[in-house]
């Protein structure tokens, strides 16, 4: 409880910190790949939240659903604030952040996966199932399609936090922004963007790239910390700075 609250004392004082130059156009210029890449990521794995709420929703009686939906979605909210804060103070130890790529690669296999499986269920066949008043499958109870979903968001807030902290880099600001757009577009828009997903799924492709890169940067970051640690070489090097090097292109 005590490392807990420590954690959040120096994500609050960090945040409180960075609150000051958001006003400054260098700031926003400075972060904006970075948030660009965090509302791709956001939009992306949103739409898989909608999936199993609607999917486990579906497996108990018509009158529990929405009540089941709720609680899904509000899980999933308190997984994405308490894995937030533990995640970027762990990937400010060395080692840790190239661990974190390492599972990003396995999250970017996972969503490979999806993207290429053409039996997965569509929203609209969800949607279909919850308008319905015969349960899917065998009837699930509100407490076993909710410990469905409990188990199901720890895997997605994982993901997406660990993705959200990978791109963020050491801007507690710019997670904070990425934590919030998850948050909303996970409560608001989630069964649009896994309809949008579905019907367009090269914006699947970009998110994963995107992710991917997130991935190799993280691995690659890491990797240049633990060698300036060990040897003093390689240090600050991020794997964009380590290309424009290579290619003689920096400044």
């Amino acid at each position: 409880m005590e490392l807990s609250a420590a954690d959040a004392g120096n994500l609050l004082s960090a945040l409180a910190t960075e609150i000051g130059h958001v006003l400054s156009p260098e700031w926003w210029r400075s972060h904006s790949v970075a948030l660009f890449n965090i509302l791709i990521i956001d939009l992306t794995l949103a739409g898989d939240n909608a999936i199993v709420v609607g999917m486990a929703a579906s497996r108990v009686r018509r009158d529990m659903r929405a009540k089941v939906i709720f609680w899904g979605i509000a899980g999933a909210v308190v997984l994405r604030i308490l894995f937030s804060g533990i995640a970027q103070q762990m990937l400010q130890v060395i080692g840790l952040t190239l661990a974190g790529g390492l599972l990003l690669l396995f999250v970017c296999w996972k969503m490979y996966r999806q993207i290429v499986d053409s039996e997965a269920p569509s929203m609209e066949e969800i949607e279909a199932n919850l308008s319905s008043d015969k349960v899917n499958g065998s009837d699930a109870g509100f407490w076993g399609a909710l410990w469905t979903i409990i188990l199901a968001d720890l895997s997605m807030s994982l993901d997406n936090v660990l993705a959200v902290a990978g791109a963020a880099g050491e801007s507690t600001l710019v997670l904070v922004i990425g934590l919030a757009v998850a948050i909303i577009l996970m409560a608001v828009a989630s069964t649009y963007i896994a309809k949008l997903l579905h019907r367009y799924p090269w914006i699947a492709w970009i998110g994963l790239l995107i992710i991917l890169y997130v991935a190799l940067d993280m691995i690659y970051r890491d990797s240049h910390h633990i060698a300036c640690a060990a040897w003093g070489v390689g240090c600050s090097e991020t794997i964009w700075q380590g290309i424009l090097n290579r290619l003689g292109l920096s400044s």
